[in-house]
């Protein structure tokens, strides 16, 4: 019999990015000393705070990829809660030559997809959340050069985010995930091959026709575009 975990993830001060790397030396609040495989070996057998555990070390990646794919908060938190129920149902199940990442993130895409197929007549209106235009789409902008002065800057940067918005939105769906993946939650290859199901050099195919597609969108803006290189 599988363990009961109830699954309530709060999503209220979740943040949308990478977490913090001002002192890459500081204490990691996601890192218990325990591995993946064995805070679920620890679920398993009935230890439900080792599942909290996992909770507060995936949260935050598997809720950003979610909602930069499907472009809506609430359905985002609706889809990572399914994420980890699904995680609880399949805990006893899951093979440890497989990393528990590569798994929860193959949970995660798949629910994406079929969310996506669902909604197929909808056409997504951004990879932001509703409200959060301040916020970048991706960490791509964050990686821009700030070579010019300040004040063309701040008039530059809300075009340089739009443009790159309206390119992710356009990106074949493929493309795209294969991007959020590696740019966001900083998957490797072979990962992202696992996640998707397709071989590690079709994955970085998608890859480079993703930053082909942004390098033309940022035309505008040369110097900054080569940074996608």
């Amino acid at each position: 019999m599988e363990p009961k975990a109830k699954v309530r993830l709060s999503f209220a001060s979740t943040p949308l990015g990478p977490k913090p790397a001002d002192d890459p030396d500081a204490p990691d609040p996601y890192d218990s000393g325990a591995s993946d495989l064995e805070l679920l070996g620890r679920f398993h057998t009935g230890d439900h705070s080792a599942f909290a555990t996992l909770v507060m070390r995936y949260q935050r990646p598997v809720f950003n990829f979610v909602l930069r794919s499907l472009a809506e908060r609430q359905v985002a938190e609706d889809v990572t809660q399914e994420v980890f129920l699904r995680v609880v149902q399949g805990a006893g199940g899951f093979q440890s030559q497989a990393k528990f990442s590569t798994w929860l993130f193959t949970i995660a895409r798949n629910l994406c997809v079929d969310h996506s197929r669902r909604m197929k007549h909808r056409k997504h209106a951004s990879l932001d959340a509703p409200g959060r235009d301040s916020e970048p789409a991706v960490r791509l902008v964050d990686r821009l050069p700030h070579q010019q002065p300040a004040t063309d800057r701040s008039a530059a940067s809300p075009r340089i985010r739009e443009r790159i918005r309206t390119a992710l939105e356009h990106l074949p769906p493929e493309q795209r995930e294969v991007f959020l993946l590696r740019q966001v939650d900083d998957l490797s290859f072979a990962e992202i091959a696992a996640i998707c199901g397709i071989p590690e050099n079709t994955v970085k195919s998608r890859m480079r026709y993703a930053l082909e597609r942004l390098q033309a969108a940022l035309a505008d803006y040369e110097e900054d575009a080569t940074t996608l290189r």
